[in-house]
């Protein structure tokens, strides 16, 4: 019996110098210092975060993918990158534009998208990549002219009206966006009585009057509209009439042939062309909104500017086309209205559309600081004050 009472002695002396030993350890450690932390980086002094700010809104990632594109397109060759996309123009065809048109009236669709009531329309063929293609020499050299003008000039704001072929500026305009926000008023009365109304990517204003207004002086589109129009049956060059100027910015070097297919239809020779931006305002237009994205990742974050790349995809990212059309009315009108511009949770993305969110490859957030201090600061905007000029009063209706 003696034992298995010493065993369970021997035991109980075990587990209660263990249970010591923990007890003492984790006294220590609760009395212990703390492993002293590295403190955090000053704060970087605002003239030379500024700085890097602005020197970094000047580098273009894409810029060599470009020339690349560019090169190709000059040789008679598909560029990689539209290929990817699958574009929606044959090779091979030796006319004055690079695309097989079909010269046809077409009917209004039924729901009265559009005001005009014949439109020319594109064939929309896969290409063929064996092929070489066969670029118009006045093609050729409106590709040149538009890759040599890519720098940083921030004066042809000004000159904007006579890049357009305006007779003067003009005393007011209105800019309309795509949000769904413009269905919460009725807007269409004082949008239509400004001297000028801008719209976006063929934005729908049947049935929508009251709240967009009717009156349409300038479509603004980006080139992916235009191509993805192109590949589609019954999708228009001109869907708001045929003298409605259409202003484009080029996403893809590619993206010219598009424009020449349409400019060479039969309502584009005898009404308004498309008429591609000034590579030059493309650059400011990059600069500026890549300035305030750089702003608010370094202020929401705390990481450095130079990490901006890694949280985007820099050689896509790009402004949006509300933000262009927005400068362009500064540059060539004396007072802007802005509508449609904003976001809302209980609002459709697009007022027209059931598209439910926008492309990553865009910063509204940063957009939207800029238009604020658009309107209440201009004289802070970067590279904007470079421009020579003195912006207008710029008006935002929420």
């Amino acid at each position: 019996m003696k034992r298995p009472l010493r065993r369970s002695f021997a035991v109980l002396v075990f587990v209660a110098l263990v249970g010591a030993a923990s007890l003492s350890a984790a006294v220590r450690r609760a009395v212990a210092p703390a492993p002293a932390r590295a403190p955090p980086p000053p704060p970087l002094d605002p003239a030379r975060l500024n700085a890097t700010l602005l020197r970094l809104a000047a580098i273009d990632p894409s810029e060599a993918p470009l020339r690349r594109d560019v090169d190709e397109l000059l040789e008679g060759r598909l560029p990689a990158s539209a290929a990817r996309a699958r574009s929606s123009w044959r090779r091979g065809d030796r006319l004055v534009h690079p695309l097989h048109l079909h010269h046809h009236r077409f009917p209004l669709p039924r729901r009265g998208r559009y005001p005009d009531e014949d439109h020319d329309t594109l064939l929309h063929p896969l290409p063929r990549h064996e092929q070489q293609l066969h670029i118009d020499p006045a093609l050729r050299r409106a590709l040149r002219s538009w890759h040599r003008l890519r720098r940083y000039d921030p004066a042809v704001l000004a000159g904007l009206p006579s890049l357009l072929s305006l007779p003067g500026r003009i005393p007011s305009c209105a800019v309309v966006g795509n949000s769904g926000i413009l269905l919460r008023a009725h807007h269409g009365a004082l949008i239509d009585s400004h001297d000028a109304v801008f719209r976006l990517n063929n934005a729908r204003i049947a049935g929508y009057a009251a709240h967009v207004g009717s009156k349409t002086n300038f479509s603004f589109i980006n080139s992916n509209i235009l191509h993805l129009c192109a590949r589609r049956p019954g999708c228009f060059c001109h869907p708001y009439g045929h003298g409605v100027p259409i202003l484009l910015y080029i996403c893809q070097a590619a993206h010219f042939l598009d424009v020449a297919a349409c400019n060479a239809t039969s309502s584009s020779r005898h009404g308004s062309p498309i008429s591609v931006t000034d590579a030059r305002l493309d650059v400011l237009c990059a600069r500026i909104v890549k300035y305030y994205s750089l702003r608010r990742f370094v202020a929401e974050t705390g990481r450095a500017a130079e990490e901006w790349d890694r949280a985007h995809d820099a050689a896509m990212f790009h402004y949006s086309s509300g933000m262009q059309a927005i400068m362009v009315a500064v540059g060539v009108c004396d007072k802007v209205s802005v509508f449609g511009f904003g976001k809302s949770s209980d609002a459709k993305h697009h007022y027209h559309s059931n598209q439910k969110a926008e492309l990553d490859l865009h910063d509204y957030e940063a957009e939207y600081a800029f238009y604020h201090d658009l309107a209440e600061h201009p004289q802070v905007v970067p590279f904007l004050k470079d421009a020579g000029f003195a912006v207008p009063p710029v008006v935002f209706y929420h």
